[in-house]
């Protein structure tokens, strides 16, 4: 209770309230415009935080996280163009409300469901807290080497691409995480003669690269494509029979995306297609499903967005990433010195409740933004492709500069884009590459720490129950689907035979 209360008084400053107020209007714009998303907007805010203090910058960050992930639903009603991947169910059901004058019933919707599913995870990640808190105390550097391998090994399946492609890029990953001075034998590795590297590749120029310059590359494709728009003459906002008939599908699908949001590799996009999908099958009208139905956008939003806080519960309690954009966010930590893990709710615990309360208050910020400020925000949509993504290049160069004033980082967020870019072409996710940057680090650390520990006996670790399960997860993980697919071609014709 004493850290839940210093967390609160941490963040009742009137000049950080009035960033997080200012980043969630900054936030909703990222979302609305087709082709940004909550990465994106994080990646090119991160080394504008630099040099604030840890909890602002990281309470920015989450809050561009949260608001955006809600946006999509803007652009997604509006012009059947999801701002975020997290919004592309929405589009079922939105857009033909919208078409038939009723955007304003999907626009309020979106905004009351996105709210209490955020709610619910964020209330879901307070109350977990105290119980990561009490586990902290059996981590060791063993259990931490065996806890990044788990982490290491969802790559597989937390990209678009296909497992082995992202298995190649996170591995990739891990490689760009070598570059530099090794803190345990002081031998450089892959410097090049450039001093700069001695140090390691920065996360921020990469998470620049990846997500801001190779997604302006792929968008300079589609200047060529139309989409279609519509406009708003009126705002009619739901009905109290509209909530009557959806509060059953926000609840259950604020349930299911903060389970999809903790785990590991996954994410709001995956969330919102599983609430979706529940929320058409416990639906007295699933016909009404893909022509207008606000139950569909109800299990969307609130699964999509309740995803942003259990996501949130691996990054911080564990140091893995739950979604693409939490793993920009852990760079941040780390960038600000902050390790997360089990140890952060006991060794830093006002820092970690004041991200809760910073989460709980956006939610509420986007909530009234959502409600009264749609049609405002529905403008942004005409923003042509043509001046947007020049701007977002100018963003990307001052911000991988602006960190260490080092051309190198200009010339390594380049670089970094322009692999994203053909990653990207060729069926690689780019996500896989930023992790296994983010992870290969920590994972080099931690094996050395333990091998000191264990006196260079590595055997011992797996007489270590926690670590033990660790490296068994991640067997599974592995060689889990591979498997299981076995069996089940091996049971399926024994099965036909006997019938």
């Amino acid at each position: 209770m004493d850290a839940l209360l210093s967390g609160l008084v941490a963040l009742a400053d009137p000049e950080l309230l009035l960033l997080i107020f200012a980043a969630t209007l900054g936030g909703v714009l990222v979302g609305a415009l087709p082709g940004l998303n909550a990465t994106t907007g994080v990646a090119l805010l991160l080394p504008f935080t630099i040099t604030m203090e840890p909890i602002p910058a990281i309470a920015i960050l989450i809050t561009i996280y949260c608001a955006a992930t809600f946006a999509g639903a803007i652009t997604a009603i509006l012009i059947n163009t999801p701002g975020t991947s997290a919004s592309a169910t929405t589009c079922l059901d939105g857009y033909p409300l919208a078409q038939r004058g009723e955007a304003g019933r999907a626009l309020g919707m979106a905004a009351v469901s996105s709210t209490i599913g955020g709610v619910v995870s964020i209330v879901c990640l307070m109350a977990a807290a105290p119980l990561l808190a009490r586990a902290a105390y059996n981590f060791a550097p063993p259990e931490y080497f065996a806890l990044t391998l788990f982490g290491l090994s969802m790559l597989a399946t937390i990209g678009d691409g296909s497992p082995v492609k992202n298995i190649v890029a996170g591995a990739f990953g891990v490689l760009l995480a070598t570059v530099g001075i090794d803190l345990l034998t002081t031998v450089e590795r892959f410097t090049f003669g450039f001093n700069e590297l001695s140090e390691g590749i920065g996360f921020v120029p990469v998470m620049i690269g990846v997500f801001g310059i190779s997604e302006l590359l792929v968008q300079a494709s589609n200047l060529n494509v139309k989409r279609e728009r519509i406009t708003m003459k009126a705002i009619r906002l739901p009905s109290r029979a509209d909530y009557r008939k959806t509060w059953k599908a926000i609840l259950r699908s604020s349930g299911i995306g903060t389970f999809i949001g903790i785990l590991p590799a996954e994410g709001a996009t995956v969330a919102s297609m599983i609430g979706y999908n529940e929320a058409r099958r416990w639906s007295k009208t699933p016909e009404e499903f893909g022509k207008g139905s606000l139950e569909g956008i109800a299990g969307s939003e609130a699964a999509n967005n309740s995803a942003t806080g259990g996501a949130m519960v691996p990054t911080l309690a564990l140091g893995i990433p739950g979604s693409p954009t939490a793993a920009v966010i852990l760079a941040g930590l780390m960038v600000h010195g902050i390790r997360p893990g089990p140890t952060m709710f006991t060794e830093q615990s006002t820092f970690a409740f004041a991200i809760f309360w910073a989460m709980l208050l956006v939610n509420l910020m986007f909530f009234f933004i959502g409600l009264f400020g749609a049609r405002l925000f529905a403008r942004v949509t005409l923003v042509p492709v043509t001046i947007l993504w020049p701007v977002v290049f100018t963003f990307s160069i001052v911000g991988a500069y602006a960190l260490e004033q080092s051309m190198l980082d200009v010339w390594i967020a380049i670089g970094a884009g322009i692999i994203g870019y053909l990653m990207r072409r060729y069926g690689f996710s780019v996500v896989p590459l930023a992790i296994g940057l983010i992870l290969g680090g920590m994972l080099e650390t931690r094996l050395g720490q333990s091998m000191v520990m264990l006196d260079e006996r590595w055997w011992l670790m797996f007489t270590r129950p926690l670590a033990l399960f660790f490296f068994v997860l991640t067997a599974l993980a592995l060689f889990g689907p591979l498997i299981w697919g076995r069996v089940f071609a091996q049971r399926a014709p024994v099965q036909s035979t006997g019938e």
